[in-house]
């Protein structure tokens, strides 16, 4: 199977050894007699094996037992198109859980592998169970692109249900150094996901994009973010504790609509009015956007954050 008829002339195996001068037996001949005796009928390994399907056949043969069907699958390499190992990345799948890669994405990308299904990219466990062949696997060697399993992990976690996906992320953010979330906080992390889940690659992307959902005021404010509440930036958080006041309906649509119409009111551009409340919400200018953080805190913690901003101004 998968690399077609294969021949050896007998003259071309070696006298290979089968018991260790202490009576042990080696691989050779152990492995044999394991799967005889556990009725294995087909043996799918790598294709580094393939030498090793014709001195096990002669064990076989002289034990008067049934081959196996045999099927060698290319190996995996990595993008420079050489044999995968430690230097391309993670070569076990702890590895890529440790990374935060879920297990559809990895199961995904594995078995896009040198085998495919038409123009399909996603597939799920019930399709491959459904369309996989053996026969359908490539004979040439696969290339692992870690810029394609990224993609597929991004698909995977934008889909899956917001608590679900904080769950898979909580011991990342516990690695990052945050306490266990409250009940408050997870209802706070659930609601900003479809916003973080947008922005991350892995579940240590998301870890990272949670901190702006999880400090407290006062919070440190990098250099550009304290910059944007100059020239007249606190003047603008002053005017949003009064413009976010009125917000009837707390959804994004209805936050943004209010900052829209207050910057129509003063006659200024969108960045001079979203710019100082980033800030002061996430104390950086590199975040989620300004209304799907303040959609995620609530009313009374958006306006804890614009008032610590200007008690310590």
């Amino acid at each position: 199977m998968v690399q077609g008829p294969v021949e050896v002339q007998n003259s071309e195996i070696d006298d290979f050894v089968l018991l260790r001068a202490d009576g042990s037996p080696t691989y050779m001949l152990a492995v044999c007699v394991d799967d005889h005796d556990m009725g294995v009928t087909h043996v799918i390994r790598g294709d580094d094996h393939l030498n090793n399907a014709f001195r096990q056949a002669q064990i076989y043969q002289a034990a008067g037992w049934d081959l196996p069907i045999f099927g060698h699958i290319p190996l995996i390499h990595g993008a420079d198109g050489a044999k995968l190992s430690k230097r391309h990345g993670a070569v076990g799948v702890e590895e890529y859980r440790d990374q935060g890669y879920l297990q559809q994405a990895v199961f995904n990308a594995l078995l896009r592998l040198g085998w495919s299904h038409g123009d399909d990219e996603i597939i799920s466990r019930q399709q491959a169970v459904e369309w996989f062949d053996l026969a359908d696997v490539n004979r040439g060697a696969s290339r692992l692109d870690m810029d394609k399993v990224a993609a597929l992990n991004a698909h995977y976690l934008k889909a899956m249900p917001a608590g679900e996906a904080l769950a898979l992320a909580l011991p990342f953010i516990a690695e990052a150094g945050w306490d266990a979330p409250g009940n408050e906080e997870q209802a706070r992390l659930e609601r900003a996901m479809p916003s973080i889940a947008d922005r991350s690659k892995t579940l240590r992307d998301v870890a990272d994009m949670a901190r702006f959902f999880l400090q407290a005021p006062p919070i440190n404010m990098e250099d550009k973010a304290r910059k944007a509440l100059d020239e007249g930036g606190l003047a603008v958080l002053r005017d949003m504790q009064t413009v976010l006041a009125t917000v009837d309906e707390w959804d994004e649509y209805s936050i943004k609509a209010a900052l829209m119409a207050y910057a129509e009111a003063k006659e200024v551009k969108l960045g001079k009015v979203f710019q100082p409340l980033r800030a002061a919400l996430t104390g950086a200018m590199a975040s989620p956007g300004v209304t799907e953080v303040a959609f995620a805190f609530g009313p009374e913690k958006t306006q804890q954050h614009i008032a610590a901003v200007l008690d310590d101004a």
